[in-house]
């Protein structure tokens, strides 16, 4: 394990520990488009806005952001599984996975072997096997289950019938999932169920406008020529081969199912939908580490603001051994339904869920002054103690929408604007959608006291510039990263009014942003002189960045100082431990009164 920590941190030590001047530029990666021997492989490149792109490169330095960039477009070549440690084992569940897992396919040839070996597979007894505990003190619960790619696959004659599908359905089938019936966007004729079809992906591209999409109707007959949509944006974008589960013609007739079951694959991973459900769990190992470096312990009060889908949630729970108090929220009624879900599943008692805007954690004043006097002395005074019976709280229940309906006064007429009969043909033509409820019972939250959480993890919502594989980048740029940073702000602004003197935070994104990671860190040590940065542990990710970033607007956006690196996390989707990108800040509570 040493090793591989050398090698990561390594990696990060050459990093400009001075001011970098911004300066704009138009390059960017590109892909070929001529219909070269290399045309049925696997051989994407993102394409980054200039400004953005430039960015970056200041930030990492060219060759390292070539290879995150790179990294980015491929996932990892292993799952992470976490145990649920209340119900299970992780030797037992690895008995029960057997049979379920073949070895890895060797009907394929890899592409390229690996320059360095994941650091997580050192010590093995057997390398090929494809499940391993984790080494990594404290995590001997986390199962690796190894998978392999990219490889070579066998189109046979060119052309051969094909199938297209969006860039959202190729990430997912790229983690292990199949082809299912939405995500097809065009498919070759005379398709029937059994054949065999090579799957390619549509990549946005943008238009005249500026804009970002697909210019393709859904339904598209491809007939094998130069003439077809999107024919030399595939270049390099094929993800596998698998059987058409349906004629062309029931592909786009049904709305759900499996269209092609994925035979040979680019990346050969393993899926693990609906297996053992309540014994594991599939999450990225950063987001793990996340959890151990709040270090819950039994009988304290936690917050984990926006806490969809749950992952953190039940993963901090597991560690206070379901003693204690979990107050997860989440800004969206369907998301909070998801975390009851999994908690339910899960068999955990300690968490309670509640629909609440991140920006609003901390009560109002006179809502505080509503409650009643033992409540909110409780509140302040002993953490573990709810304030759940006051008025601060509401139930919502929400029934599924109806778009139809009478009403008696008005003879059996409701009148519908013009806004919402639009809403309502969207809403049949695309379903309910995320912020569209499916209906269920929630307790609303009005916010909770300053000082009544030991601990409080902000797992901010972020430009997700870290979630691998990553086929498209366009659309993010210099001023929405900027926007994200500034929301991020707000929302730590509540974290640390929540969290009591002696207490701990936990801030945490998925992202490669520097703006998003360590600006944040300048942001809450400058302006909060009672917090301080602290160890964490496990510490297995890289060290941050050092310095700051001037812009042609004359912004400077600090980064962390000499000494701070060392006591965040952040981890790189380039380096050997092949995870996602990552970062992790631990903050302790000092006296509020100095």
């Amino acid at each position: 394990m040493k090793k591989g920590r050398e090698l990561l941190v390594g990696s990060y030590r050459r990093l400009h520990q001075n001011t970098i001047h911004f300066s704009p530029t138009h390059f960017h990666q590109t892909m070929s488009h001529s219909d070269s021997p290399n045309r049925y492989s696997f051989s994407p490149s993102l394409h980054w806005n200039p400004q953005l792109h430039q960015y970056f490169l200041n930030a990492y330095g060219a060759d390292h952001f070539s290879r995150i960039s790179a990294a980015l477009t491929r996932p990892s070549r292993y799952s992470c599984i976490r145990v649920n440690t209340l119900r299970s084992a992780a030797d037992a569940v690895i008995e029960k996975l057997r049979p379920l897992v073949s070895n890895v396919s060797v009907a394929v040839q890899p592409e390229f072997e690996d320059v360095e070996s994941n650091p997580l597979k050192e010590c093995l007894e057997d390398a090929s096997a494809p499940f391993s505990k984790c080494r990594i003190p404290g995590l001997d619960y986390v199962v690796f289950v190894w998978g392999s790619g990219p490889h070579r696959i066998d189109y046979g004659v060119a052309p051969p019938k094909e199938v297209i599908v969006s860039r959202k359905c190729a990430e997912a089938v790229l983690r292990g999932a199949q082809v299912y019936v939405p995500g097809v966007m065009a498919c070759s004729a005379h398709v029937e169920k059994g054949d065999t079809v090579a799957v390619s992906v549509a990549v946005e591209q943008q238009g005249a406008d500026g804009g970002w999409g697909i210019p393709m109707t859904r339904g598209t007959v491809l007939q094998g020529s130069e003439t077809d949509a999107y024919y030399f944006e595939r270049n390099g974008l094929y993800i596998g081969q698998g059987t058409a589960m349906l004629s062309r013609a029931g592909m786009f007739r049904v709305s759900e199912g499996v269209g092609v079951d994925m035979k040979d694959r680019v990346y050969d991973l393993h899926s693990f939908h609906n297996l053992l459900e309540g014994e594991i769990f599939l999450q990225n190992l950063p987001s793990i580490i996340a959890a151990h470096a709040l270090d819950p312990q039994r009988g304290e009060r936690i917050l984990d603001m926006c806490a969809a889908p749950g992952g953190k949630t039940t993963a901090i729970a597991i560690l206070m051994k379901d003693e204690g108090e979990i107050i997860a929220t989440d800004r969206s009624h369907n998301k909070v339904l998801d975390i009851q879900k999994l908690a339910a599943e899960m068999g955990l008692s300690c968490i309670k869920t509640f629909k609440l805007d991140a920006l609003k954690s901390v009560c109002r004043r006179d809502d505080i002054d509503t409650l009643t006097d033992p409540c909110c002395n409780n509140a302040k005074n002993d953490v573990t103690n709810q304030v759940f019976d006051s008025p601060n709280l509401e139930v919502e229940i929400v029934s599924p929408i109806v778009t139809e309906g009478k009403d008696e006064k008005t003879n059996g007429r409701v009148y519908v604007s013009r806004a919402d009969a639009r809403k309502n043909m969207r809403r049949a033509r695309n379903g309910p959608g995320r912020n569209q409820s499916v209906g269920g019972r929630v307790d609303r939250s009005k916010g909770f006291p300053p000082d009544s959480f030991d601990r409080v993890l902000l797992d901010a919502p972020c430009s997700a510039l870290g979630l691998r594989p990553r086929l498209f980048a366009g659309e993010e740029t210099i001023e929405s990263l900027r926007n994200h940073a500034k929301y991020q702000r707000r929302m730590f602004d509540q974290a640390v009014q929540l969290v009591r003197p002696g207490g701990v935070i936990v801030y945490s994104t998925c992202t490669i942003n520097p703006g998003e990671n360590e600006a944040l860190v300048r942001y809450a040590l400058d302006k909060y002189k009672y917090l301080s940065l602290a160890p964490q542990h496990p510490r297995i990710g890289g060290p941050g960045l050092v310095g700051s970033c001037e812009f042609p607007d004359g912004y400077v956006e600090e980064w962390l100082r000499p000494g701070e690196e060392e006591l965040v996390q952040r981890f790189d989707p380039s380096s050997p431990l092949d995870t996602i990108g990552f970062f992790i800040a631990k903050f302790v509570v000092g006296s509020k009164d100095t």
